[in-house]
């Protein structure tokens, strides 16, 4: 599979609903993907943890409360994707699987992939593989990144930095990834220039205001990625 094109002028910027669109359905659930590409969402941005028996489930925290908060939180990874599937977020949402996701995006949007957890790229690439919707991963661990160069080298690949990177060069380098995903905050000029000069995209998170969006594209990022995809210039 082909990565998601890279545009080298830039004419676009790509509106990416950060875990769907939260401020109106519980994040990383099927109606909040809906909703996001209702709202006209370029791509999707989601998390996902393995279950014991190797499903990609989609949900940010490692651990979720499995009784409405009347039992421990047990961890994700601790879990079957049976018992995974039972736990209610909401009345009648459930945490879905990244299959579940997929097929519900189809060719819709671009899925952007957070790997979270132990051993999750793996199940997670093999997962992208037999599947048709357009998909990039990315994670705060760039081994993991690495990693998933590895097992699949035509999936596109990004960085997450909550600090500003003093050596972009050599994280994109040893991480064989394209895409970085800076804090939006952290976003100046040398680092996007940095950035396109070796070919790569500045992907901003978590974008929620207008005039932060449209700092952004004076400085030349090429996505946003926000809560409410109705705030970003289109």
């Amino acid at each position: 599979m082909a990565p998601p094109p890279l545009a080298t002028s830039r004419p676009h910027v790509e509106r990416i609903g950060h875990r769907g669109a939260p401020r109106e359905y519980p994040e990383n659930t099927l109606p909040a993907f809906a909703r996001a590409v209702e709202r006209g969402a370029d791509g999707i941005e989601l998390d996902v943890h393995v279950t014991t028996d190797g499903v990609p489930v989609v949900h940010h925290d490692p651990q979720v409360r499995v009784d409405k908060g009347r039992a421990p939180s047990r961890a994700l990874a601790q879990m079957s994707w049976e018992e995974v599937a039972r736990v209610e977020l909401a009345p009648g949402i459930t945490i879905p699987s990244l299959e579940q996701v997929l097929t519900a995006v189809g060719n819709h949007a671009i899925v952007y992939v957070e790997l979270k957890g132990k051993n999750s790229a793996e199940a997670t690439l093999e997962l992208i593989a037999r599947s048709r919707a357009r998909c990039a991963v990315h994670s705060f661990d760039h081994a993991a990144v690495s990693q998933a160069a590895r097992l699949a080298p035509a999936v596109r690949r990004g960085i997450l930095f909550d600090a500003y990177p003093e050596d972009i060069d050599g994280a994109m380098r040893e991480a064989a990834a394209l895409d970085v995903w800076p804090e939006w905050k952290l976003i100046d000029a040398p680092l996007v220039e940095r950035v396109h000069a070796r070919g790569g995209r500045v992907i901003a998170w978590t974008v929620n205001t207008t005039a932060a969006a449209d700092e952004l594209i004076r400085l030349g990022v090429d996505g946003l990625c926000g809560d409410d995809v109705r705030l970003l210039p289109k």
